[in-house]
């Protein structure tokens, strides 16, 4: 049996001038390449500034959809996607950095889409408690986009590399993000 890992570490990949948004993630002796924020990682995360935040953080849960994904093996409490499923990002909502069902008035982001960056999501406790306005919000690990070009701020990795890596995560699964 596969032992779990309990711990991943995040770092900025050695690169090329330009491509902060370029980074390893560090998962029982892998190193996985993956996107981070187009501002690299930041110690004072703000909302939309395009940076992966810097800290430690807990994966506490995942979204998957199920039309398009078997569930994926996993030791994080997983549950499907729903077409109303978003998340909150407007500063000014009560439900800031907390997940809320569509159509809403409040701003968000749609957690359904069709490019395929969130048929997988793993959900860290980013600015969860205490929560803090305008700290950022919707800091997940995911699935990357066709080019492999930066995130708004969150950690994705490869289709395959992140099916591969679900099933060896603890539960809650400790996140530490690092320059």
């Amino acid at each position: 049996m596969t032992q779990l890992i309990r711990k991943l570490k995040v770092r900025t990949a050695p690169r090329l001038a330009g491509q902060r948004h370029r980074g390893l993630v560090l998962a029982g002796g892998l190193a996985l390449p993956c996107q981070l924020g187009r501002s690299g990682i930041a110690a004072a995360k703000r909302e939309g500034d395009g940076a992966t935040p810097r800290g430690r953080f807990s994966l506490v849960a995942g979204l998957f959809r199920a039309d398009l994904v078997a569930r994926p093996g996993a030791h994080l409490a997983l549950r499907a996607l729903r077409r109303e499923d978003g998340w909150c990002d407007d500063v000014n909502d009560r439900r800031y950095n907390r997940a809320l069902r569509l159509p809403s008035g409040a701003g968000h982001e749609a957690l359904w889409r069709a490019d395929g960056v969130y048929d997988i999501i793993l959900i860290t406790n980013h600015n969860q408690r205490p929560r803090q306005l305008k700290h950022g919000s919707a800091i997940f690990m995911h699935i990357s986009n066709a080019e492999r070009g930066p995130t708004a701020g969150c950690i994705a990795l490869e289709r395959q590399t992140l099916r591969r890596l679900l099933p060896r995560l603890a539960s809650h699964c400790i996140l530490e993000i690092e320059r």
